[in-house]
């Protein structure tokens, strides 16, 4: 296509390029003549939001920018990622999800229908761009909000966002896609305005078939793709069934449990009790819960327990009590694992009984019910710990199982805390204490782009287990100092580089990377390697300039060498 009959891309509205740039793109004469510098690009970003009082709205906003103008919209976030992350992921995405249909204005990702059963690869063939990435849900579960139905296509946005904001995936490598397979929320096919299928869920075998069409469309468009399946209502038979033949993984199960490890890791280093004396009571036993309690077995056994001995420091509690095998009803088979068969014939029918019980060191909440961690149970787990490990991980923040405020004030300060929402830092006797936020974009970004890079054919657990031990690493000096578990979200770019090669190691141990040209490189080799990968947005106006000046010089060139030959 010739300049002179090419539409302008998003990104080529951009007000930091130059006029011969806006010539080139021909979107001269379509923005206002100042070429601005990217920190007054950012500053009147910044006074837009500051106006807007609510987060919502704050959120419809970055939308709008990251569709009129990506690169800024990513200077934006990579500068403040720290204010613009919660905006754009949790919590004010599970808002955004539930207004989805209301808000609606225009296309951001892809959607498939089960009435396009048949015709997948022919809608695939509609999206412009090389895919390296996709993030695929059937908002069935979409954090603790339940099933939104095609609503939940907000998580594969936000969710790419932060790969691409926090790992350097360049924008149009990314794949949002929503799976509308019906929703058994009545309310939602009731309202007019909303925007998915009016039909009621469709069965397990039919999601199944469905499934087995779309990833083999996927992966016959773009061999390789790395597939993130993230808030499916049972996350357990799509990573079963295609985890060994495709590339993918489930940020629900095994993100969330790598950077709770990373977490746990440190917080049982702090904690002084080694991990053969650590007894952990999960409030949550659906699939992120038994999820995270897998990985941490992974890494007691990593320790020097046996798999039966790491296995017995868990006691998961969901609605009716401590999970047994003598309860009286049939498990869900992702519990049966960690059900326990030492309860002597006795039921404990509630968190506070099983506390008791037990007189855990950790206290973990995957149960979305907010305020369960009370004052009480705070107060013994102080009484019990010198250091209490307490880790309310629940989304939203309204789901938290306590605040990070509670935490510290019936625990006297003591508690190694981590949350899946952020809180606020508070100032505790003449301190200032800053919370531990078990966040997955601590991890998942360097997940895919160490699986990325590596090319690795499948994601293995051992790369999972690596993510978790390489962010367990990442703190500086004074992060240890001060006692945070986690380290500063400003840094993430750089942490998602040090997972991104733990990741790319433990491909190439397994054996599954295709990326041959790194497989003898020194660590420092491959973390050069890495930066250069990744896409920077506060360069792609010096690299678009230096494109558009080669460009026009080989023309020139060409037209000199052409008069010349007359």
């Amino acid at each position: 296509m010739s300049t002179t009959d090419r539409t302008p891309e998003t990104g080529e509205y951009d007000t930091s390029h130059s006029t011969a740039v806006r010539r080139f793109h021909r979107t001269h004469g379509m923005l206002p003549p100042a070429v601005e510098a990217h920190d007054v690009q950012l500053q009147r970003c910044l006074q837009q939001l500051s106006r807007t009082e609510k987060s919502i709205d704050k959120y419809i906003y970055l939308s709008g920018l990251r569709n009129t103008n990506v690169h800024l919209f990513y200077r934006l976030v990579t500068k403040h990622i720290t204010d613009i992350a919660p905006l754009i992921y949790t919590p004010t995405v599970g808002d955004a999800c539930l207004q989805w249909s209301h808000n609606y204005v225009q296309p951001e990702g892809l959607y498939l229908s089960y009435s396009d059963k048949g015709h997948i690869s022919s809608i695939l063939n509609n999206w412009p761009q090389n895919v390296e990435i996709t993030v695929v849900t059937d908002g069935s579960r979409i954090l603790g909000l339940g099933d939104l139905g095609i609503n939940g296509m907000g998580i594969p946005v936000g969710k790419l966002a932060l790969y691409i904001g926090c790992a350097g995936i360049r924008p149009e490598a990314t794949l949002p896609l929503m799976l509308d397979l019906g929703t058994g929320n009545k309310e939602l096919r009731d309202d007019p305005l909303y925007m998915g299928s009016r039909r009621e869920k469709v069965s397990a075998q039919e999601e199944q078939e469905f499934m087995d069409e779309v990833m083999i469309a996927l992966n016959e468009k773009w061999p390789g793709i790395v597939v993130q399946f993230e808030d499916f209502k049972n996350p357990f038979p799509a990573l079963e069934r295609y985890q060994q033949k495709y590339t993918c993984f489930n940020d629900d199960i095994q993100g969330t449990g790598a950077v709770v490890l990373a977490g746990i890791i440190n917080a049982v280093k702090k904690s002084g009790v080694p991990v053969k004396g650590q007894r952990a009571v999960f409030m949550g036993a659906g699939s992120a819960g038994v999820g995270v309690a897998k990985q941490i077995v992974q890494f007691f056994m990593e320790e020097g327990l046996t798999e039966r001995q790491a296995r017995e420091c868990f006691w998961l509690v969901d609605t009716k009590g401590l999970v047994t095998n003598d309860r009286g009803d049939k498990l869900a088979e992702h519990k049966v694992y960690f059900s326990r068969d030492d309860n002597a014939g006795k039921q404990y029918k509630n968190l506070a009984e099983v506390v008791d019980y037990v007189k855990p060191t950790i206290l973990m909440g995957l149960s979305t019910i907010g305020g369960i961690f009370t004052p009480e149970l705070l107060t013994k787990m102080s009484e019990w710990n010198k250091r209490p490990i307490v880790f309310p991980l629940s989304n939203p923040s309204a789901n938290s199982e306590c605040t990070f405020e509670d935490a510290i004030k019936y625990t006297k300060g003591t508690a190694l805390f981590a949350s899946g929402s952020p809180f606020p830092p508070i100032d505790y006797e003449g301190r200032t204490l800053q919370p531990g936020q078990g966040n997955n974009m601590y991890v998942f970004p360097g997940i895919g782009l160490g699986t990325i890079l590596s090319k690795a054919t499948i994601v293995t657990q051992s790369m999972i287990y690596a993510s978790a031990k390489a962010l367990s690493t990442s703190l500086s000096p004074k992060e240890i100092e001060q006692d945070w578990l986690y380290p500063d979200i400003a840094r993430i770019r750089d942490v998602s580089v040090i997972v991104a090669m733990g990741v790319i190691r433990a491909a190439q141990e397994a054996g599954v990377d295709r990326e041959t040209r790194i497989k003898g490189m020194k660590d420092e080799e491959l973390e050069k390697w890495v930066r250069s990968k990744m896409y920077n947005p506060h360069g792609e106006t010096r690299r678009v300039e230096q494109e558009v000046r080669s460009f026009i010089d080989d023309i020139a060139g060409k037209g000199e060498s052409r008069s010349s030959n007359l």
